[in-house]
């Protein structure tokens, strides 16, 4: 059913839509579902995903019955639909894709399009309290978009996508912007200078109370996503749950802290500094842009160990001459390619690796590259997994 559709996760470029047409007939199709139940709106460049799932562990903590939608999957399509914690049920699947094939072939939807409709449809028929929606990619023209949330957050802006969202920081922002709706508050997750006034601006044209995060008072609170850069997202995270208290939400202290250190286990979120074992030491993470690769290999390096071994493959639309300088040169390659029809192909990224002194051997598959590290690191060595989602994908 899947292969029919057009899916940015195995094609890229190609299935983005620039139009909110289709998931908006689509909606009407399905009477409206989105208008059914509440949600908070998620987007940025980085941590969208973690702090998707730090707000909806914090409501399951609070009693509500919580929708989480976030993309791409890992392992299994359901992933991206969940309530409670709990994957979508197969058969709704595929009774939701047989009951509106006719309406899905007809008006050529995207995947990202069906997907967006089949959890707002979900959602609605199980009358969530309330649901949190991650935005796919951008947000002014995201097929989530059609929602109106208790409030919206923005992470942060980073040179992500910069074929189809633009080349600079402030073009990027505008269209995150995007989701900021008339008279709902906006969090904004991290100041930075070009993209400040951007949001502001949006924000006073449509009188929304904007709050930036890093400018509350700074919280200590910890979380079992142990990656350093998750601090800023526990950070936003904990400024909208204040706003959201402050608009009839109850949410306690105790919930929070108890959401922040079980996102684990209430939501099944895996690849953020993820660890799979000790002796060796084995790290993944789905980091695949500049400004998640910084905070991740600036946490890579605190690491003690021998020898240092990196599982690396990417895809083809990725700007390697700014990831790859992040990488350490002291350590062992082994170069991947995603199994995906994306994925750059692993000769290529060696050849670009060794301009930046990495260096190491090409392997067949992802799976081939990590059995070899596995059988090739001591116990005292540290294994590092990523470079792209859909590596991660594949050793989790």
């Amino acid at each position: 059913m899947f292969q029919q559709l057009p899916m940015f996760q195995r094609v890229g470029n190609t299935a983005f839509k620039k139009d909110l047409t289709n998931i908006i007939l689509f909606s009407e199709h399905l009477k409206n579902p989105e208008r059914q139940f509440k949600s908070i709106h998620v987007g940025g460049t980085n941590g969208k995903g973690s702090t998707s799932h730090m707000l909806a562990s914090i409501f399951q903590e609070a009693g509500y019955k919580v929708g989480l939608y976030t993309s791409p999957h890992l392992k299994d399509y359901r992933e991206r639909i969940k309530i409670n914690g709990k994957e979508i049920p197969e058969e709704k699947v595929v009774h939701f894709i047989s009951e509106n094939m006719e309406f899905l072939e007809k008006n050529q939807l995207s995947f990202f399009e069906m997907s967006v409709g089949m959890a707002f449809n979900y959602f609605a028929e199980e009358k969530v309290d309330i649901a949190i929606i991650e935005v796919g990619l951008g947000g002014r023209l995201d097929s989530t978009n059609i929602i109106t949330p208790e409030l919206s957050v923005i992470t942060n802006i980073g040179l992500d996508h910069t074929a189809m969202l633009g080349e600079t920081l402030e073009v990027i922002a505008g269209e995150k912007a995007g989701i900021i709706k008339k008279n709902i508050p906006i969090v904004i997750g991290e100041n930075q200078p070009e993209t400040k006034p951007v949001f502001q601006q949006k924000a006073a044209n449509l009188n929304a109370k904007i709050i930036f995060a890093e400018d509350e008072l700074q919280t200590d609170l910890t979380s079992d996503l142990k990656g350093s850069y998750q601090q800023h997202n526990i950070q936003t995270v904990v400024t909208a749950l204040g706003i959201l208290n402050s608009t009839g939400w109850k949410i306690s202290s105790k919930d929070v802290e108890n959401g922040l250190l079980n996102v684990i286990v209430n939501t099944g979120l895996r690849g953020r500094w993820d660890v799979l074992q000790d002796s060796p030491k084995v790290i993944c993470d789905t980091a695949h842009n500049a400004e998640g690769l910084t905070y991740v290999m600036k946490q890579l390096k605190l690491e003690p160990y021998k020898k240092l071994h990196i599982v690396l493959g990417v895809v083809n639309d990725k700007d390697l001459s700014k990831v790859l300088p992040l990488f350490p040169k002291k350590a062992i390659y082994y170069f991947c390619r995603p199994n995906i029809p994306r994925g750059l192909d692993a000769h290529l990224l060696q050849k670009s690796a060794n301009v930046y002194e990495l260096t190491g051997q090409v392997y067949s598959s992802v799976n081939v590259a990590y059995a070899t590290a596995l059988e090739s690191a001591d116990a005292s060595d540290v294994i590092f997994v990523g470079g792209s989602t859909f590596v991660v994908a594949e050793v989790l």
